[in-house]
C-alpha cells in the first residue's frame, strides 16, 4: 500500500543531561500527535532518539512534522524526513515495516542532513521525496518549497510566538491565548501580524489537503 513515511530524530540528542527525561516526553508527544491525526501506523521510538510511523497522505504527515517540532519547542529540536511510496509489512508484532517509502524518507532525512552542512540552509528541518516510479502522491518540489519557507519562518519565532501558533492551529480565540499567555488580546493580535502567523496557520491548513 503507498503511504507517507515519516522519519525522525532529536537533533543533538547526545548533549542532553537526561536521555530517560528527553525520551519520556518524545513518547508523550508521539503520543498526542497519535491521537490528533490517526496515523496508519502510529508514530512511535524505534532505535535510540530515532521515531517514524506511516500517514494515509502527504499533508497528514507534514502536519506532524509541524505539530512535533511547535510540542517539543523550545527545549527539544527535530528534523523530519517525509516520503511517499509503497510499504510492506514484514512482521506484524513487533511491526516491521520496509519498502520504498521508507527508502524515501530515509533519503528525504539525508537531505535534511545536507542542509545542516550548508550555512544559507542549515534552519530548514524537513524535508519529502516520492520513491522512484511512483506517479501519484505529491510533487517533490512543491512540497519541498512549502517546508523550506515554513522552517525558515518558524526558526526565526519566540518561545511565545510558537505558543500562539500552536492554539492557533488548535482554533482558540485570541482573548484564550492571551489568558493563557497572561497578556492582552492586543498583544496577541499584534504578535500574529508581525510573525506572520497566520501565514502558517493558513498554509498548514492548506498543506494538509495535499494527498
Amino acid at each position: 500500500m503507498t503511504q507517507a513515511t515519516v522519519i525522525g530524530d532529536v537533533v543533538g540528542s547526545r548533549k542532553e543531561a537526561s536521555r530517560a527525561t528527553l525520551h519520556a516526553r518524545l513518547t508523550t508527544v508521539l503520543e498526542r500527535v497519535n491521537a490528533e491525526l490517526d496515523p496508519t501506523t502510529p508514530l512511535r521510538v524505534t532505535v535510540g532518539d530515532e521515531y517514524q510511523g506511516c500517514f494515509a497522505s502527504v499533508g497528514a504527515a507534514v502536519a506532524a512534522t509541524l505539530r512535533l517540532r511547535l510540542w517539543l519547542a523550545p527545549e527539544v529540536e527535530v528534523r523530519h524526513g517525509i516520503g511517499w511510496g509503497a510499504v510492506e509489512v514484514l512482521e506484524e508484532s513487533p511491526r516491521v515495516e520496509d519498502g520504498p517509502g521508507w527508502w524515501a524518507a530515509r533519503a528525504a532525512i539525508e537531505t535534511v542532513s545536507r542542509y545542516e552542512a550548508d550555512p544559507s540552509l542549515r534552519r530548514l528541518r524537513t524535508a519529502y521525496e516520492r520513491a522512484s516510479g511512483v506517479a501519484d502522491g505529491a510533487d517533490p518540489a512543491m512540497v519541498n518549497a512549502a517546508l523550506m519557507t515554513r522552517d525558515e519562518l518558524l526558526a526565526g519565532l519566540a518561545p511565545a510566538s510558537l505558543s500562539v501558533l500552536d492554539g492557533m492551529l488548535r482554533d482558540m480565540s485570541q482573548r484564550d491565548l492571551a489568558h493563557d499567555l497572561g497578556v492582552s488580546p492586543s498583544a496577541v493580535s499584534q504578535r500574529i501580524r508581525r510573525d506572520g502567523l497566520a501565514v502558517l496557520a493558513e498554509a498548514d491548513r492548506r498543506l494538509g489537503a495535499v494527498r
